[in-house]
């Protein structure tokens, strides 16, 4: 009597229901029930199947194989199918490729279309010699950020450029994914915006006086998706991100170069593991008077969230050594542990905090929008220092505040002066004007001070937290 209470309780399912729920995509709600019942007969290959792919949807991929190698052993086709999926998002390559050319066997038997299959199959075969190539690249230090603050994060110096929001460069309330790059003269810059075909295209304009102007297209013929440009301090070298171009994956770091001879940059590069991965990566810059770099990664993160990494730039790209180590390789490529990638006992501390801390502006004519001391070490005097976007919002008001804090005082000492050379009667008239201005001044210079303090605050926390 017990076991039957345990067995066909609330929380238990019939098969029939069980395999609705699978149907459904409702994985979690039907995975305990299939558990159950592949012990119960764990040479059923249906039911080895139907819980593999719950655990392979809940993301339990050790138990997934287990139960999917079983399946795969009695001859069902899906189990291939997912076990390369796998394979793949675990950078077992090889088997990812054994997997789906016994699954396009499979399916060529029963007359199906493999072509998506065998683009898979393609894919996987350009990971593994990607992977073979793994660039030994020292990742020193990495920060998982929402993915609408990652700008906040990325510490550039100023003699390298600067990067801005799409709204704040074209003073605009439009929000496009995208960044756009300044060089550091301050009169060209790069930026993605939607084409014609939907896509992203990458533009430049300059700055000609006190207008950007001159809109010209990255790659006129290219129809791929492109975006997130940053050039290096030569003005040549382009970094940028690309759906198309032969990514391995969502978006995929490329290079090229600006060629002047014929005014036109060079057929991209795809840039290697571990830079780039079968998700998105993008936003690649390199700060060349710190000697580190950052690119983006949304790897093994969830919806929403992105890793940054922190890397030193390798001119020279030397790839791993000893790569017959498939296991040391696969790890290298996946970037499991960043540790794993420092070079011997060196102590990058230094690197990591300086990537870490805004540059301290400088005082140059014409930089300074204010000054608004942080803290001991960091003063701020432009708004393209703000690291949060709330404090700068804060300090926006404050700023407002401030200008009619200072129009009052300008109408105040004209009263005052009036006051001083006017008879009785016109001392009479102002005196009652004068008292409410001063407290209109010292109510808006009060109030001024509240949210200065405010984005005081919120800045410290966010770089706190960075």
């Amino acid at each position: 009597m017990l076991f039957a209470c345990f067995a066909f309780g609330a929380g238990a399912q019939s098969l029939d229901q069980a395999k609705k729920l699978y149907n459904d995509g409702s994985y979690e709600e039907a995975k305990p029930a299939f558990e159950r019942l592949v012990s119960q007969s764990p040479n059923n290959s249906s039911y080895n199947l139907w819980y593999g792919v719950c655990c392979y949807e809940t993301d339990d991929w050790e138990t997934a194989e287990k139960y999917l190698l079983i399946a795969r052993s009695r001859k069902v086709a899906e189990a291939s199918r997912y076990l390369a999926n796998i394979y793949t998002v675990q950078y077992r390559f090889e088997e990812a490729a054994e997997m789906w050319e016994s699954y396009i066997e499979q399916m060529q038997k029963k007359k199906e279309n493999t072509e998506a299959f065998e683009q898979r199959l393609a894919l996987v075969e350009k990971l593994q010699r990607m992977k073979e190539k793994t660039e030994d690249v020292q990742v020193i230090d990495s920060l998982v950020v929402d993915r609408e603050q990652l700008l906040s994060v990325y510490f550039l110096n100023e003699d390298c450029g600067r990067l801005e929001t799409y709204g704040a460069h074209f003073e605009s309330s439009e929000t496009l994914a995208t960044t756009v790059y300044i060089n550091p003269k301050g009169d060209q810059a790069y930026y993605a915006r939607p084409s014609e075909n939907g896509r992203y295209a990458l533009y430049t304009h300059s700055r000609l006086m006190d207008a950007w102007a001159d809109e010209k297209p990255v790659f006129p013929s290219d129809t791929a998706e492109n975006n997130y440009p940053f050039v290096l301090g030569d003005g040549l070298t382009l970094y940028f991100a690309s759906t198309g171009n032969g990514s391995i994956g969502g978006y995929d770091l490329f290079v090229t170069r600006y060629n002047i001879h014929n005014a036109s940059y060079l057929a991209p590069e795809q840039l290697g593991m571990p830079f780039n991965s079968p998700a998105n990566d993008y936003l690649m810059v390199i700060d060349e008077v710190r000697g580190t770099g950052w690119f983006a990664s949304d790897r093994n993160q969830p919806e929403g969230k992105v890793c940054l990494y922190l890397f030193i730039p390798d001119e020279s790209r030397k790839r791993i050594e000893g790569s017959e180590d498939d296991e040391r390789l696969r790890q290298r490529a996946m970037l499991s542990a960043i540790r794993e990638t420092w070079a011997g006992d060196r102590d990058y501390a230094a690197q990591i905090q300086s990537a870490r801390t805004p540059p301290a502006s400088t005082e140059k004519a014409g930089k300074k929008d204010f000054e608004l001391v942080i803290n001991d070490r960091i003063t701020y005097y432009t708004w393209n220092d703000f690291r949060s976007g709330e404090a700068k919002s804060f300090y926006e008001k404050a700023a407002g505040l401030k200008k009619q804090a200072a129009s009052v005082a300008g109408k105040l000492e004209e009263a005052r002066g009036l006051y001083a050379e006017g008879n009785t009667s016109v001392r009479d008239r102002l005196s009652t004007s004068i008292r409410q201005a001063e407290k209109e001044w010292e109510s808006l210079i009060r109030q001024a001070s509240e949210w200065e303090k405010r984005a005081r605050n919120t800045e410290c926390a966010q770089l706190k937290n960075n």
